[in-house]
């Protein structure tokens, strides 16, 4: 209820009635526009500095010396043939004339030599894997050594050790077929041969003296291929 003696001199004329004006209110409408102008501050992580090992990072990578790393890994514990180290600067996608300048300048110290990867891998397939001249070369071959390379070092061979070392194939397989007849140990035993990269000739007559030595005194028991 309002003061009565302030209505009654506002009657009488001698003070003019005001009535007080209601508190300002600021819209809406400014208080959100006002809050979507001011910036937020967001968190925002901080860049992992370059890594300088990591070869991405490296803006003009050294080539050369990285294909030289990879030839010393290839050549280190066993002999590789040129091809075999090229087909590896290859596969690495090193630039090719910087490929044949480095495997050029590794055979002027020695360290690529078909000739000496030759007869190195002759000396460790021929008595071990009994393999005969015509299997050897075309391993070689496969090695991307030349034919003329390949040619003389093959030329080394002994043939009294290449047939030594295909009597004693024969040798280990006859004990698995001592219940076949001669015939059949005779098909298998050439096939193993052929296999092996000897020629018919030479092996038929390994065969022949192997079975001849054998101790097959009786034939009991013994089948052939068409029994089984």
């Amino acid at each position: 209820m309002g003061d009565v003696s302030l209505g009654v001199e506002a009657w009488a004329g001698k003070t003019p009635l005001v009535e007080p004006s209601p508190p300002s209110v600021e819209p809406s409408s400014r208080r959100r526009s006002d809050d979507v102008s001011r910036p937020t501050r967001s968190r925002q992580r901080k860049p992992r500095p370059a890594d300088p090992a990591d070869p991405k990072n490296d803006p003009e990578p050294d080539h050369e010396a990285i294909a030289r790393k990879i030839l010393l890994d290839a050549l280190t514990g066993q002999a590789r043939s040129r091809k075999e180290l090229a087909d590896k600067l290859e596969k690495k996608e090193v630039p090719a004339a910087l490929a044949t300048q480095l495997l050029d300048r590794f055979e002027e110290v020695g360290l690529i030599d078909d000739e000496a990867f030759a007869k190195a891998w002759i000396a460790s397939r021929q008595p071990g894997k009994g393999l005969a001249r015509r299997a050897l070369a075309q391993e070689l071959r496969r090695k991307g050594i030349d034919d003329d390379v390949a040619r003389d070092a093959l030329d080394e061979i002994d043939p009294d050790d290449e047939r030594e070392a295909g009597r004693r194939m024969v040798r280990r397989k006859l004990r698995s077929l001592e219940r076949f007849d001669d015939q059949t140990k005779t098909r298998r035993l050439v096939g193993m041969l052929a296999r092996k990269g000897y020629g018919a000739g030479v092996a038929y007559s390994i065969v022949r003296e192997e079975l001849a030595l054998a101790d097959d005194d009786g034939t009991g028991g013994l089948v052939s291929e068409s029994d089984l």
